[in-house]
């Protein structure tokens, strides 16, 4: 790790030269460690006199886990890195957020990109929770961070899948457990090598509302019957990696396997359209497809 080059980082978003968004990238290739270049930027104070935000220990259920004591308090969210038990006891991590205060919210996990846990899939985690969600994005990477299509590519690859399907059923059950959560089931959320999880998801765990895959890989017809979930499914028409056909197909056979299901296709959308830190991003199939998601999470999942 290069020490003076993350000392100039500090001190660049200190005066507002960067983002947070720009400052938590390069941070966190730098010590290579994206929960380690968060808790830096919570350290980080602003000199421009802002107070910094306050610490709140977070209540984790009984025995289930543990929150990240460094979870800070900001525009209304508690937020920050979190630690629970896995499928065979070993120690998972994730970001998640919710409303301060008292009251329990529904919960709503999120999958990341092909990229990792990345300052996108934190600031969604974080956008979801301000709409009164108990929200968490599991560390499918164990902290890696791709910026490189070759580099998320790899990480794509050594990635099991199924391992992962297993993951993501410990962060539902971590999540409903959680005294400031409502409902005996969660939402889930995914984009991209997300979206294709969030199917494969709805495939194993019984505990899922509701499933909302953002141009993930459909399943094939005669997987579809097996779905445990109603699936909201959003696509762009010009993805020149996931044919129309095959996200017709699969919702064709949703519907004949009596699966509730709506496939929304955005004409002009390429893949990763929701991306608003990529080329690929489409502000109004964005918009669209948030909103069609969060009228989704309303009717499923319990308040």
């Amino acid at each position: 790790m290069d020490r003076i080059y993350v000392m100039q980082l500090v001190r660049s978003f200190q005066v507002g030269e960067i983002s947070r968004r720009t400052f938590l990238r390069r941070a966190t290739a730098a010590v290579g460690s994206m929960s380690a270049a968060s808790l830096l930027l919570a350290a980080c104070q602003p000199i421009s006199g802002t107070p910094r935000p306050v610490v709140e220990a977070t209540p984790s259920g009984e025995g289930v886990g543990s929150t990240d004591t460094n979870m800070t308090t900001e525009a209304g969210l508690a937020a920050g890195a979190v630690e629970y038990p896995g499928p065979d006891g070993e120690t998972l991590t994730g970001y998640w957020a919710r409303p301060e205060g008292d009251g329990a919210y529904p919960a709503v996990i999120v999958l990341q990109e092909w990229w990792g846990l990345n300052e996108h899939i934190m600031d969604v985690t974080r956008r979801i929770a301000a709409e009164g969600y108990v929200a968490l994005a599991p560390d499918l990477y164990k902290g890696q961070v791709a910026t490189e299509p070759d580099e998320a590519r790899k990480l794509v690859m050594e990635l099991d899948m199924p391992a992962a399907v297993d993951e993501i059923g410990s962060a539902i059950d971590f999540a409903l457990a959680q005294e400031f959560v409502a409902g005996d089931k969660a939402a889930i959320v995914g984009f991209c090598m997300g979206g294709r999880l969030v199917l494969m998801t709805a495939l194993a765990n019984d505990n899922l509302a509701v499933a909302v895959p953002f141009y993930g890989s459909p399943l094939a017809p005669e997987e579809a019957a097996g779905v445990k979930a109603p699936i909201l499914g959003l696509y762009g028409a010009d993805d020149g990696g996931i044919p129309v056909e095959g996200v017709l197909a699969m919702q064709e056979a949703l519907t004949a396997a009596g699966i509730e299901n709506e496939i929304q296709v955005y004409e002009g959308a390429p893949h990763a359209f929701f991306n608003d830190t990529r080329d690929s991003y489409r502000p109004e199939a964005a918009a669209d497809a948030w909103q069609r998601m969060l009228t989704w999470f309303e009717k499923y999942l319990a308040s």
